[in-house]
């Protein structure tokens, strides 16, 4: 037996019959390249049917083009197939906001771009259903997860049905699919039919449309997709309860939504992860690398994270246009400090570890173990985020078991320093606590990321300057920003450090318009920001922008709201990012002059003093 294969799932027949196996009772289909880690999800999902006592297998990137090898290879799998598109939605992976195709996929060796269809959850599952008629398919992961209902799809344009009416599939597995996963392996191995099961939570099934119930507490009837697509005005109310059920602490309603003959019925999501349930999952067997098979190859998503630690999973910001709430949850799993060291002590022994962490982080880096100081008042809240419009009174901000463990890591003999990669909630780590000792912490936490965890150049995403779009994106005011540079600037100087801070910022975004793009210029350019962490806004599925985007109405007041939707008002917008770029001074200056704000012209291209040079 191949001794550097045996500690993975099997990928192909020979590694399958070197451990002993004559069947699977599960084959994992993924789009993405295999790479046995927790931030992988195929690798999560087999680990866990893996320790449930089952044999799995996995086909990384299938070739869909040939003569199907790749998907009869395993044979019939003595309960189900398993398909997921990967770690992206395949539309995001494959094109750029202006719908052009990427030349680069990193989640392949080498980063290749190619190496899966769109929408590969579709493509995937009808070729299996053709070759295995009556074997039950499972869809997960991102792509499966956000389309679960009727959706605006931005490449196509156009309102789509729930992917579970496109694909051939038996069942959709939404959100983080540990505990689904484990529950349907029990009710197959109670012999239960897969077209039988029906109610098991965070999972989507398509029915009868006469077996939708009458709307009651446990039962929410939305708006059919045939509807929809007449009305967008049906679709917009519809996101509203979408996404209110996705943020529950304790969630018990289902969600049915009409498809002509069909019913799709999205039963409620499970509970948050408990600290044991989530060590659980982070100390499974996992290698940490990518499959053998790739020797000698690069894959850029694995690059980015070999080093890194992930505390927690969820998001309780809320932000308007992501979409990590929605398939995480709004409640933070934090991991226990025993098992993230657990995982710190296996990166530091790692062969290629030079003593550098490259993150301590999450979906958000500093919501690690926080939460309701009163659940009793989250198990009754709706609100899609605990920041926004302003921090909800009840939440718990200390910021003190990070700290602990920042520095527990730090004190290890095999860590020259430890690094905060992921997106840090700075309106967070400011808000006031209602206690003087954590709001001390804070601040404390505060000082010891500008000083200890910067890698030269902290990011952080305030996203836009003007009150009205934040607002519209669930975001801080930018007024805020000052006050988190005042504390990054006397950080530094205290500190004697040279450090920049990163903002990111989006055009296009639902609510602004030209004219406020014009004044992100005149303000960034007044603090002396050539701004590089930029991006033109892309509607992705399940979103509050994308919706708003799509049907030109906010789901929660029904008001109108402006939307620049075509790719010369996009461009328009995209420009005063550079202003900084003398090849577009023309343009912005006549842009400026056809909006009417002539007036920003000093501001954003001030006229040298005489002898001044230019910076």
């Amino acid at each position: 037996m191949n001794p550097t294969t045996d500690k993975y799932l099997p990928t192909s027949v020979k590694e399958m019959e070197a451990l002993g196996w004559d069947y699977v009772d599960v084959v994992l289909f993924s789009g993405d390249a295999y790479v046995d880690h927790p931030s992988f999800g195929a690798a999560v999902i087999g680990r866990t049917l893996q320790a449930l006592g089952l044999n799995v297998a996995i086909v990384p990137q299938p070739n869909w083009r040939d003569d199907l090898r790749d998907f009869r290879k395993f044979g019939t799998p003595r309960l189900f197939f398993g398909v997921s598109a990967g770690a992206m939605d395949s539309m995001v992976n494959h094109y750029t906001a202006a719908r052009r195709k990427r030349h680069d996929d990193a989640y392949t060796p080498n980063g290749r771009a190619g190496a899966r269809p769109d929408y590969p959850t579709i493509v995937y599952s009808e070729i299996l259903r053709k070759l295995y008629p009556g074997v039950p398919i499972i869809a997960g992961g991102i792509e499966a997860s956000m389309r679960r209902l009727s959706h605006y799809d931005y490449w196509q344009d156009r309102l789509r049905p729930s992917i579970i009416t496109e694909a051939p599939v038996d069942m959709i597995i939404y959100g983080m699919g540990e505990k689904p996963i484990s529950e349907l392996v029990r009710r197959l191995g109670k012999g239960e039919n897969i077209a039988t099961i029906h109610d098991i939570p965070q999972t989507v099934v398509r029915m009868k449309a006469s077996e939708i119930p009458a709307a009651d507490e446990h039962n929410i009837i939305l708006n059919s997709y045939e509807r929809c697509r007449s009305d967008k005005r049906l679709q917009s109310s519809n996101f509203k309860h979408i996404e209110q059920q996705s943020n529950c602490l304790s969630p018990d309603t289902t969600l049915w939504q009409q498809h002509g003959r069909h019913a799709v019925r999205v039963n409620p999501m499970y509970a948050p992860l408990s600290t044991e349930e989530t060590d659980a999952s982070f100390d499974l067997p996992y290698t940490r690398l990518p499959h053998p098979r790739y020797q000698g190859k690069t894959i850029p998503a694995y690059e980015m994270i070999r080093h890194s630690i992930c505390l927690h999973r969820g998001c309780f910001g809320g932000c308007s246009f992501c979409t990590i709430s929605a398939h995480q949850g709004k409640f933070i799993a934090s991991r226990s400090k025993a098992s993230i060291m657990r995982e710190v002590e296996a990166v530091t022994g790692m062969p290629d570890f030079k003593g550098y962490i490259s993150d301590l982080g999450g979906p958000s880096a500093n919501m690690y173990g926080m939460g309701g100081k009163d659940t009793n008042i989250c198990a009754k809240c709706l609100r899609p985020s605990c920041l926004h419009p302003k921090p909800c009174p009840n939440l718990n901000n200390d910021h003190r078991p990070l700290l602990e463990i920042y520095r527990e890591v730090n004190a290890m003999p095999a860590v020259k320093k430890a690094f905060i990669g992921s997106g840090v909630r700075y309106d967070l780590a400011m808000a006031p606590a209602g206690s003087k000792t954590v709001d001390e912490a804070n601040r404390s936490y505060c000082e010891e990321l500008i000083a200890h965890h910067v890698s030269g150049r902290l990011k952080v995403a305030p996203e836009h300057t003007e009150s009205h779009v934040v607002h519209l994106m669930r975001k801080p005011d930018f007024t805020l920003f000052y006050k988190f540079r005042d504390i990054f600037d006397a950080v530094n100087r205290k500190h004697g450090l040279r450090q920049q801070l990163i903002p990111y910022f989006i055009s296009s975004h639902p609510g602004c318009r030209e004219a406020d793009m014009a004044q992100l210029a005149a303000t960034t350019r007044q603090l002396n920001m050539h701004l590089e962490q930029v991006q033109d806004f892309t509607p992705t599925p399940m979103t509050l922008s994308t919706e708003i985007y799509y049907t030109g109405i906010h789901p929660y007041t029904g008001e109108k709201v402006y939307c620049a939707t075509d790719s010369k008002a996009k461009e328009a917008q995209r420009q005063y990012f550079f202003w900084y770029d003398r090849e577009r001074t023309a343009s912005i200056m006549q842009s400026l002059r056809k909006i009417g704000r002539s007036d920003l012209i000093a501001q954003i291209f001030p006229r040298k003093k005489p002898g001044q040079r230019s910076r």
